[in-house]
């Protein structure tokens, strides 16, 4: 993935923001900035090339990941950050705001309970949850030809079993992550 001077840039800062919150909020369990930078940044935006569709919804989001690296690299769609935690949500609204990010909104709360105001052209996940949970509980945000994109570390091929009815992976793509000694796969799950 190409990174123009400008994102390059904004990633830094994004990382040193977290680096900052994380001693105090413990957002991630990493501590190195290098390993943030292959285990958070590159593996954030690895997927960007395979995303499609004018809004994305992160579920899980963390500390802002996949979502900021993606809404850094792709200023021309709307992402939605949605995570329970309210340190985190709250990091998330500070590295947007100090970012300078109009295309990310930020909600705090449980995916299977909200009800938000449209559904999403792509959902994304990054270590959320079994894809059978990750389907069932945000397929019915997803627009009616969107994608759910769940970002997994080794082939999920047991999980690939339980999947709902109804759904059915439509695309695999083993992803190459820089400074990341490790298997990583993207997986397209789509309605029947």
């Amino acid at each position: 993935m190409d990174v123009n001077a400008h994102e390059k840039v904004l990633l830094n800062r994004y990382l040193q923001l977290l680096q900052r919150w994380n001693k105090v909020f413990n957002l991630t369990a990493v501590r190195d900035p290098a390993e943030m930078q292959s285990l958070h940044i590159a593996d954030s935006i690895s997927v960007a090339p395979y995303l499609h569709g004018a809004t994305c919804l992160d579920v899980g989001s963390g500390a802002g990941l996949p979502g900021i690296p993606l809404a850094i690299l792709q200023p021309e769609r709307q992402f939605t950050l949605l995570d329970t935690n309210g340190k985190k949500t709250r990091f998330i609204q500070q590295a947007v705001l100090e970012l300078g990010l109009p295309n990310v909104q930020v909600v705090q709360t449980r995916v299977e309970s909200w009800q938000p105001a449209a559904s999403f052209d792509a959902i994304i996940s990054r270590a959320f949850a079994s894809l059978h949970d990750f389907v069932t509980f945000t397929g019915k945000h997803v627009a009616e030809n969107g994608i759910l994109y769940a970002m997994k570390g080794r082939y999920p091929a047991s999980e690939l079993a339980e999947l709902p009815a109804g759904w059915c992976v439509t695309a695999q793509h083993p992803l190459h992550v820089p400074g990341l000694d490790a298997e990583r796969h993207l997986l397209e799950i789509q309605r029947d």
